[in-house]
């Protein structure tokens, strides 16, 4: 039998490979559509980085079904970060020319990453930048609109997002900060815990400062065009 040459032999492999994440990604992606995600690869990276540094770490983060959180909690995460998520397919592109243009000229970078990038990228990617992350950030996003609902991605990203040091998704959130469950929060208390996602570990909802405040007030007012809760028990 005649041997083939070593760079086919690579080929071959690295095929075989990328045809196994493929397929383990889309087994994944298929799970977590219908059972609760446990941890995500941000949660994972935290504990990570305390442990090389030397510190304690606890992670606060308790799953809830999405009816199990006050509408004004989706409602707010949409106004504030992915005012289109009810209609696009993964990314924004209006968004995405919009944050290129400003980039172009500001000091201060603008992103325009949607709730299902976000989910995608907290779930399964690490925190770094780069276009390698971008790329995987992308396929999973597609795999993500696909294989989920708009509601479920909606439920997953607001019991896996970051809201501060330690404190994952919305439940364990809404206990730390006002003590009461995430169904029970208005959307004052919404509003500002979404005002700290840009930087949920720099910005505090228990001690917000003045721009986390009127960006609060800023996202109140776009809850309110929205039309408040409905946009999420609109959502398919």
């Amino acid at each position: 039998m005649t041997k083939r040459p070593w760079w086919k032999r690579i080929l071959l492999g690295a095929a075989w490979v990328s045809l196994a994440v493929l397929g383990g990604t889309a087994a994944v992606v298929l799970l977590f559509r219908f059972v609760p995600v446990p941890t995500s690869a941000l949660m994972i990276e935290r504990r990570i980085g305390a442990l090389v540094e030397g510190r304690p770490y606890e992670v606060r983060h308790a799953w809830v079904p999405l009816e199990r959180i006050a509408p004004s909690m989706g409602a707010a995460v949409i106004a504030a970060e992915d005012q289109n998520f009810p209609d696009h397919f993964g990314f924004d592109w209006q968004a995405i020319e919009k944050a290129l243009e400003h980039n172009e000229h500001s000091r201060r970078k603008r992103g325009a990453s949607t709730l299902s990038q976000q989910t995608a990228k907290n779930l399964f990617l690490w925190e770094r930048r780069s276009w390698v992350r971008k790329g995987f950030e992308a396929y999973l996003t597609l795999m993500l609109e696909l294989g989920w609902s708009k509601r479920r991605i909606l439920e997953v990203y607001l019991n896996s997002v970051e809201f501060g040091d330690g404190v994952f998704g919305v439940e364990a959130a809404s206990r730390r900060f006002f003590g009461k469950p995430a169904r029970a929060l208005g959307p004052s208390e919404a509003a500002l815990l979404a005002a700290v996602l840009p930087n949920p570990r720099k910005y505090r909802a228990d001690a917000p400062s003045a721009y986390v405040r009127a960006r609060q007030e800023w996202i109140l007012n776009q809850m309110r065009n929205l039309g408040g809760g409905q946009v999420v028990k609109a959502l398919g």
